[in-house]
């Protein structure tokens, strides 16, 4: 992976979202139209946290979060979610 150049600001978080499964446990292929949105990724940049949060997670920390929490945005072809770590439910 190249140099990623995005700072999240105060207590904000990037995260690069885990691939989505392909093939149930039973070996049953699941198509692109009823994959779910993982939500489980790897920390790849936090802020500098504020005085009344301070970040607790670190870089390279696989992390849970809400269904629905951070902002989908695509850098150099790779996509990624930015969220406050409040969103970030727990660290696996």
């Amino acid at each position: 992976m190249s140099k990623l150049n995005i700072k999240p600001l105060a207590d904000r978080v990037l995260i690069e979202p885990a691939a989505a499964e392909t093939k149930t446990s039973s070996g049953i292929i699941i198509p692109d139209s009823a994959k779910e949105k993982p939500q489980k990724g790897t920390v790849v940049a936090v802020g500098k946290g504020t005085k009344e949060n301070p970040i607790t997670v670190k870089v390279g920390d696989q992390v849970l979060y809400g269904k629905y929490a951070g902002t989908e945005l695509q850098h150099e072809g790779s996509d990624y979610l930015i969220m406050k770590e409040s969103d970030i439910l727990a660290i696996v």
